[in-house]
């Protein structure tokens, strides 16, 4: 019980991580691709996020080794230095030292977080981008005609209108964080301690624990492993099952074909 209980605590640290850096820029993405990129640019930059939805994981684990860990491991120090009196981002180890431990800020689940972050970005963008562009122009005309800036159009229509698919998007992207697998198996060092620590070495996740020692497991460790899948499972499918009802309570679609 608390190997599983690690290992669901590294998973949800990924993830938050993930969303705590995708879900403000892929509404920003989205808004600037529907509402104020030129109009001979906006299918280019839909097709560029269609793109990078489609690379596979494992070039996004190897990019995030390669070139993010060293930058992420000091970004990691920095916030330990001046915020690690909170206990999200406290470490253990010196952030004064003269020479500071930096192996102890890599392998992460913050810089797993900062590669599925990448990932789940043009999922979601894609989506949100989408119901953006199907807001309702006479709304968007009304606003206009009481004379409201392009800022207001967006902030009074076109959010209020896409807020299912900001919801959808979000969980969309929620569910690839919590399954992602090879990105996350390239960067972390396992561990299987309970910690809310994002900065510091050592995490796991079920995906990534299955895919580390399934093909050497014995009969009682495929047994956990397949447990733990199945409650990663079903988890995941109580998230989307409350997404799908806060989506249907939204506003976003209707008033599309006026």
């Amino acid at each position: 019980m608390l190997g599983i209980a690690a290992v669901l605590t590294g998973t949800f640290t990924v993830a938050i991580v993930a969303l705590l850096i995708a879900f403000p820029l892929s509404v920003l993405t989205a808004l600037y691709i529907a509402e104020y990129a030129p109009a001979k640019l906006r299918p280019t930059f839909v097709s560029l996020v269609d793109l990078m939805a489609a690379v596979p994981s494992i070039i996004y684990g190897l990019w995030g080794f390669t070139l993010i860990s060293p930058h992420a491991s000091s970004l990691a120090h920095w916030l330990h230095m001046h915020l690690g009196f909170i206990p999200f981002f406290r470490v253990d180890a010196d952030p004064n030292a003269a020479i500071w431990e930096q192996t102890r800020y890599t392998a992460s689940a913050f810089i797993a977080g900062i590669a599925v972050a990448m990932m789940v970005i043009p999922m979601a963008c894609a989506v949100m981008q989408q119901v953006f562009s199907q807001a309702p122009p006479g709304e968007r005309e009304a606003a206009f005609a009481l004379g409201a800036t392009h800022w207001g159009v967006v902030k009074s229509v076109v959010l209020p209108f896409g807020r299912g698919g900001i919801i959808g998007g979000t969980m969309l992207g929620l569910g690839r964080a919590l399954g992602e697998t090879i990105a996350v198996l390239l960067i972390i060092s396992p561990a299987f301690d309970i910690k809310l620590r994002p900065l510091e070495v050592g995490t796991n996740t079920v995906s990534a624990l299955i895919a580390g020692r399934f093909g050497e497991a014995t009969a009682a460790q495929l047994q956990a492993l397949l447990a733990a899948g199945f409650v990663l499972f079903l988890i995941t499918l109580g998230i989307n099952t409350l997404a799908s009802m806060v989506v249907a309570r939204s506003r976003s679609g209707q008033g599309a074909d006026a």
